[in-house]
């Protein structure tokens, strides 16, 4: 199945999804990354060479197709929506995308929402337009430091049902392609550190009945 993860910045798939990426790679599917923002000059302690810190990471969790954008760090609500739907929509007809993962859209960081809503819109493609594919799964990740900071209690939080176990060395490939991002990992206890991604593994796997897992919310399925 071809598998699209649509992400705000460079290091999201990794946060989020390096697990399931390197583990669907294995298995034979095609995986393909779709990314909005390509500098992301609003973020503290940032590498200056995010690019090449990109290939690197990609390159550990065997991803070989990454779409990119230019949409303004922490800005993306003030792009026209229509121009971030069809930045999507290019990738999902590029790729045939029959999987569409992406953020969850009560994260905390705006870019994310704007990334989420641009991918449900365009999720829609298959309707407006006669395609050869099908969308088959359309589902939330969760990205830690912005995920759990769902802060609008009026809107319904992320709420996984669907786990992918990734055990030891799944969670080792995601260490490393999170680490070739340069000034992105942090010191116990932000969310963004070894030990927490490695207890939110152990504790999503704990909910599963398996050895670590990554968590997702599926909100469209079809057989």
């Amino acid at each position: 199945m071809n598998y699209l993860f649509v992400v705000a910045h460079p290091d999201d798939e990794s946060d989020a999804a390096g697990g399931t990426i390197n583990k669907l790679i294995k298995e034979g599917h095609n995986v393909a990354v779709a990314i909005m923002v390509k500098q992301a000059e609003a973020r503290r302690g940032l590498s200056q060479t995010l690019a090449t810190d990109e290939e690197e990471a990609m390159a550990i969790l065997g991803v070989k197709k990454v779409y990119h954008a230019d949409f303004p760090n922490i800005k993306m609500n003030i792009v026209p929506h229509l121009e971030l739907v069809q930045f999507v929509e290019a990738c999902i007809d590029d790729f045939q995308a029959e999987a569409i993962v992406t953020h969850h859209p009560t994260d905390t960081n705006n870019d994310h929402v704007m990334t989420s809503y641009a991918a449900q819109a365009a999720s829609r493609l298959f309707q407006r337009k006669s395609v050869s594919y099908k969308l088959k799964l359309f589902m939330y990740m969760e990205t830690p430091s912005a995920t759990e900071w769902s802060l609008d209690s009026s809107a319904r939080r992320f709420n996984p049902n669907y786990y992918v176990e990734i055990g030891k060395e799944g969670l080792n490939v995601k260490m490393k392609a999170l680490e070739a991002y340069k000034g992105v990992m942090r010191t116990y206890p932000h969310p963004r550190s070894k030990e927490a991604y490695e207890g939110l593994a152990a504790y999503r796997g704990c909910q599963a009945g398996v050895k670590f897992a990554e968590a997702y919310e599926v909100v469209f399925e079809a057989h």
